[in-house]
């Protein structure tokens, strides 16, 4: 940035001036008239002749003049405003610090912009640094046309108000832009991956027309029994690719993990869940072990027992494991072809350097709360970060946008354990931001087009992907994405789930505009509009839901095959209710699943405990029916709790009165079925 140079008496000035003062000052370049200050002393008037010589000056004179006082003017308002920013970075820097900084030379302001983040444990729960991103921050607030507030650029047609993302990095974009860079280290870019590597044979395989019908018509389905996982169902739309055994983590070398993650994921898993006494002999829990097996193979995978209080971090920590193992591995090919095209002659075309998709973003993860994403970016960085090496650009900002305040929490509030861990730190749904990774460095708040992965809400990507005639609509950057993961699927049944079917119906679709791509770099199944075919879709729930299984059996177009574990509940939560309570299942019998609501709601006259409709969750039945207190002796006697299903609650009935059940409900002439709990059922 070079030396910044200011007057003493200017520096005096800042310091006295309120924080509101300085933006003031720094958008208009003077102080508000209000806080002028107003003598009520009585200047004297000055006459002043003016000599011959200053009427014979020519116009040449008076321009100069003129330029000489804007110059200065400028200089001063330069020097205002690089201050301001400054304080607008930190605010938790003193005004002496902000000089001291002023004043250092070109090369000590270097070394600051290449320092590395002393505490990468604690990546965003430092108060004060914000690592890499001290540099970029400062470039972004020098941009008159941004509200330091927001840290957003202001175009003429956009909303002001759009989220944090959508802004343009000029400073970063050369040093993060895979295009650019290619002299690397042998020992960060492998010159080939291994034939084995599962990355390498996903992305190198090359279908043809026929395996597309065979994958859009016919599908084998098969089953088999894991002990980590329990029962699975194994859909394969070709003959050549079937299920696969669980990966053995004796020889770390057939987990084809990219470095540093063989150093790195051992400490950042044992030091989450001690509980497992994890060590660097076990490199995974049982359940990550099933997982990575079938994700490191590249398959679909639906997994609907995913929940927050038991294994949640489990889960989360397994799928950051393969995405940053992905991204790398994509990375290096790209940085290690450009050595290549750099090296050849300029008569050699480009063939065989077929690396990359239409648009930059590989990985796309769809979290419901801010604070999911905060979890995602800390467990991302624990497995970048070598020594305290890692590079992070604005982990101040993000920290403020996505952690949370413990004042916020009303005190004294009582809430169920499952409610806590679900509604933890900041919940609010309407956000997304792209993260870009290369070599010791990882970038938040990358745009979009720049980076390697976004994380949003299905709101937060609701909002950028409007409607068809919306003009300012944007989805060209879903285009190339390779890895799908919806975590926490259960929860948008809460919240709006058109949002996320309207995601799904926009992705890997082909890109109205190019996006700077070098089309001799594209592989030939993105040329074709074949993305979906090579995307990998995983996703978590905490429960088997109809319009859940529809993302699974309706959008997972992946030729290497389906998995869904299918372990069905033996008891169901029916065994949870300890008041003497008699249950009747009535059947509902109707036509269609649209009828359904209708043929509930003509039962009338109920005055006890009537279920319309089977909880989503299965827990809340026997809650629900615990809450029944009597306040007489024999009160119970006249207890009834009446619940309406039909063949289309399978799913619902199965986890409440157990699989054995409800497959007897289902299938039974009668359509009444009584229950009686209280004692042993």
């Amino acid at each position: 940035m070079g030396k910044r140079k200011s007057s003493k008496k200017s520096k005096d000035i800042v310091k006295t001036l309120t924080k509101k003062q300085k933006k003031h000052l720094r958008e208009f370049g003077e102080e508000h008239p209000f806080h002028d200050k107003v003598s009520d002393k009585i200047e004297p008037t000055h006459i002043v002749e003016l000599s011959d010589i200053s009427e014979q000056s020519d116009s040449g004179s008076d321009t100069e003049s003129v330029l000489e006082q804007v110059t200065a003017y400028q200089h001063l308002c330069s020097t205002l405003k690089n201050v301001g920013a400054d304080e607008s970075e930190s605010e938790s820097e003193s005004e002496s610090e902000l000089e001291g900084k002023a004043e250092d030379e070109d090369g000590e302001r270097k070394e600051e912009e290449e320092e590395e983040v002393p505490d990468v444990d604690s990546e965003v729960d430092d108060e004060n640094g914000q690592g890499e991103g001290d540099s970029f921050n400062a470039a972004e607030n020098s941009n008159p046309e941004k509200t330091l507030e927001n840290d957003v650029v202001i175009h003429d047609n956009k909303d002001t108000n759009d989220l944090e993302d959508d802004f343009t990095d000029e400073k970063n974009e050369a040093k993060f832009c895979l295009e650019s860079n290619y002299n690397v280290d042998e020992s960060e870019v492998s010159c080939t991956h291994s034939s084995e590597d599962p990355f390498k044979q996903h992305v190198d395989t090359e279908l043809d027309s026929n395996d597309l019908k065979t994958i859009t018509q016919t599908k084998k389905t098969m089953q088999s029994k894991w002990t980590s996982l329990g029962q699975l169902v194994w859909t394969s739309p070709l003959l050549k690719e079937t299920s696969i055994k669980e990966l053995s983590c004796e020889n770390l070398e057939n987990l084809h993990l990219r470095k540093p993650l063989e150093a790195t994921w051992p400490k950042l898993n044992s030091q989450t869940h001690a509980k497992a006494k994890l060590n660097e002999q076990k490199f995974f829990t049982p359940l990550q072990q099933g997982l990575f097996s079938i994700m490191n193979a590249y398959k679909d995978l639906y997994y609907p027992e995913r929940t927050a209080i038991q294994n949640g971090e489990e889960v989360r920590h397994i799928y950051c494991l393969h995405i940053i193992n992905h991204v790398l591995k994509a990375n290096s090919h790209v940085l290690n072809n450009n050595a290549k095209k750099h090296n050849r002659k300029a008569d050699v075309d480009d063939e065989g350097l077929s690396d990359q998709g239409l648009t930059r973003p590989k990985v796309l993860i769809v979290v419901p709360f801010r604070d999911s994403v905060l979890r995602v970016i800390q467990t991302l960085i624990g497995l970048l970060d070598v020594k305290d090496k890692l590079e992070i650009s604005n982990k101040k900002r993000f920290k403020d946008e996505y952690g949370s305040n413990p004042d916020d929490k009303p005190p004294n509030l009582k809430r169920p354990e499952d409610y806590e861990a679900i509604f933890a730190g900041n919940i609010d749904d309407h956000f997304r931001i792209g993260v870009a990774i290369l070599r010791k460095s990882i970038r938040l708040y990358a745009p979009f087009y720049s980076s390697d992965i976004i994380i949003a809400s299905p709101l937060g990507l609701r909002t950028i992907i409007k409607t068809e005639d919306d003009k300012t609509r944007d989805f060209d950057f879903l285009s190339s994405i390779e890895i799908l993961i919806i975590d926490q699927a259960d929860v948008y049944l809460m919240q709006n789930w058109e949002h996320v079917m309207h995601l799904l119906k926009h992705l890997n679709q082909q890109p109205h505009e190019p996006h700077g791509v070098d089309f001799s770099r594209v592989r030939m199944w993105s040329l074709n509009s074949w993305s979906k075919y090579y995307r990998q879709t995983l996703i978590f729930s905490a429960l088997q839901n109809p319009q859940i299984n529809s993302i699974y059996s309706k959008h997972c177009f992946n030729y290497k095959g389906q998995v869904a574990v299918r372990n069905m509940p033996q008891t169901g939560s029916i065994c949870h209710v300890v008041v003497q309570l008699p249950h009747v299942f009535q059947r509902v019998d109707v036509s269609s699943f649209t009828g359904l609501p209708d043929a509930r709601y003509n039962i009338k006259g109920i005055r006890h405990l009537i279920f319309y409709e089977l909880p989503t969750y299965p827990h809340f039945y026997s809650d629900i029916c615990n809450m029944l207190k009597a306040e007489n002796r024999g009160d119970e006697a006249s207890w009834t709790c009446t619940v309406l299903y039909s063949k289309y609650d399978v799913q619902k009935l199965t986890p409440v009165v157990g699989a054995e059940r409800a497959a007897q409900m289902i299938q039974s002439s009668k359509p009444v079925h009584l229950f009686v709990t209280g004692d042993d059922l």
